[in-house]
């Protein structure tokens, strides 16, 4: 539903509106006895209902469950299960928001079997990342919890929910529509984990549980209890694990970065150079062998965007055009972007040796943050070692099909998050992640910083000395 607000920036007031999240009561009656009202989000009540009663531990399978009826009008479910209810019903008023209701926390769900299977550190980052772009309500208007269940493929189940506990609700019921198994699954949550989540978790036999922010005591000594491993603060590049972290696998600083593509821009005019930057020696190499070397070691896809591609044919990665010719930087970043196997790609120019692999990650940790990532230097942004997602592309383009060139005039229509100056220079304390070449000056320069004892190259030695 929308309302109508009053939006203040920049000291400046418009009238519009927004997405709020909407607040939906729903009776339940089930086998003719009231049971509970379940303050909820109104989409796809028959899968919250249905894991509900799964994790109440009211029916087993999706034949226990004999009729369904929803009147959305007065708000009133009436269900039939098999079986009855037990007598006397004994709820547990839990720290959950929505209906922080639960009946039944079954103490035979912890009984501390030791699971035989561990997961990776670098898989749930990447299941944070993805549930991140598919909480599409969070994303529109905020003010809703999401949840989602997956394994080191990527997710299986997403549903969102303004209960946190709704939430997981929500996908044990289309879990049992769908006929999914989901033990041994990994549960990503935005909300807190406490005592009902692990009860329902463990029941659905999930085998890590993780959330961006903090556990309760008594979830931890559940998780203990029931072999489970309990990640807290998954945020960035980093994670808390409170409860067998034995069977977490923390994947090392030399492993290749989960989810981004590498792009390296090569299509420049090397005008002020006088020749082609990118296959100038160094160190017993062309300046693109460098750079290739090094973001092959960081991403599992590496693309050069190159008009030119005759030019790099020995080396083994996708090579692609600009679609947008002899527009700049701008156009290169946006080819990388519509190229990409991922969602977002990191970017650097050909002439940039340097690359920190500390300040690559710290960078890309943040990408779950913002449409684009961008460090700072002691001159300002540097756009061409920043992280871009594709949800950049419309702003992008709205620029190029102006015909302008200016790779910073689309920051305004995206959210950007800045990489603090004093940030980057503690990873790189001399910003030699941002040197490049664009006069035969700075190329005899930065050959200086690789130790080289090689001669400027003959296509060059006349601009040296006319300057």
């Amino acid at each position: 539903m929308t309302q109508k607000i009053v939006r203040v920036a920049q000291g400046r007031s418009e009238q519009t509106e927004r997405r709020v999240v909407e607040e939906y009561p729903l009776r339940l009656r089930v086998n003719g006895r009231e049971l509970a009202t379940l303050v909820c989000s109104p989409h796809q009540l028959n899968f919250l209902l249905a894991g509900f009663f799964r994790l109440q531990g009211f029916v087993e399978s999706l034949d226990d469950i004999l009729s369904l009826g929803i009147c959305r009008e007065f708000g009133l479910a009436e269900v039939r299960i098999r079986g009855e209810l037990p007598a006397q019903l004994q709820p547990t008023l839990t720290s959950g928001c929505g209906t922080g209701i639960a009946y039944n926390l079954p103490q035979s769900l912890f009984a501390g079997t030791e699971r035989q299977r561990t997961y990776r550190s670098d898989d749930l980052f990447r299941l944070l990342k993805e549930l991140n772009r598919r909480a599409e309500q969070y994303r529109s208007h905020g003010g809703i919890h999401s949840a989602a269940v997956g394994d080191a493929t990527g997710l299986l189940l997403v549903a969102e929910d303004i209960g946190r506990h709704n939430a997981l609700d929500r996908l044990a019921g289309e879990a049992l529509f769908r006929q999914i198994d989901l033990r041994d699954k990994m549960l990503v949550t935005s909300g807190r984990i406490s005592t009902e989540m692990v009860a329902k978790a463990a029941r659905l036999g999930v085998g890590l549980i993780a959330s961006r922010t903090s556990p309760t005591d008594r979830a931890i000594q559940l998780c203990n209890q029931a072999g489970i491993t309990l990640v807290g603060y998954l945020r960035g590049s980093g994670l808390e694990v409170f409860s067998h972290p034995q069977q977490l696998l923390i994947a090392d600083e030399k492993s290749r970065i989960p989810g981004i593509t590498g792009v390296i821009l090569a299509g420049g005019e090397s005008r002020r150079m006088g020749s082609d930057k990118s296959l100038l020696p160094i160190k017993g190499a062309r300046f693109i062998d460098h750079v290739y070397t090094r973001m092959a070691s960081l991403f599992d896809e590496v693309v050069i965007v190159t008009n030119s591609p005759e030019l790099y044919g020995d080396i083994d990665c996708r090579k692609v055009p600009d679609l947008y010719y002899a527009q700049g930087a701008l156009a290169g970043v946006h080819s990388g972007l519509l190229h990409a196997k991922h969602e977002q790609i990191f970017v650097v120019g050909c002439d940039m040796p340097f690359i920190s692999a500390r300040v690559v990650r710290h960078i890309c940790a943040q990408a779950d943050r913002g449409d684009l990532v961008i460090p700072n230097s002691r001159g300002g942004h540097e756009p061409l070692h920043a992280l871009y997602s594709k949800s950049c592309l419309p702003a992008m383009e709205r620029i190029l099909d102006a015909g302008q060139r200016r790779i910073v005039l689309f920051f305004d229509q995206v959210k950007v998050v800045e990489i603090s100056h004093h940030d980057v220079i503690e990873l790189d304390p001399e910003e030699k992640s941002f040197q490049n070449i664009n006069t035969p000056q700075d190329y005899f320069r930065l050959r200086g910083n690789f130790g080289s004892g090689e001669g400027l190259p003959p296509e060059l030695s006349h601009q040296r000395y006319s300057s």
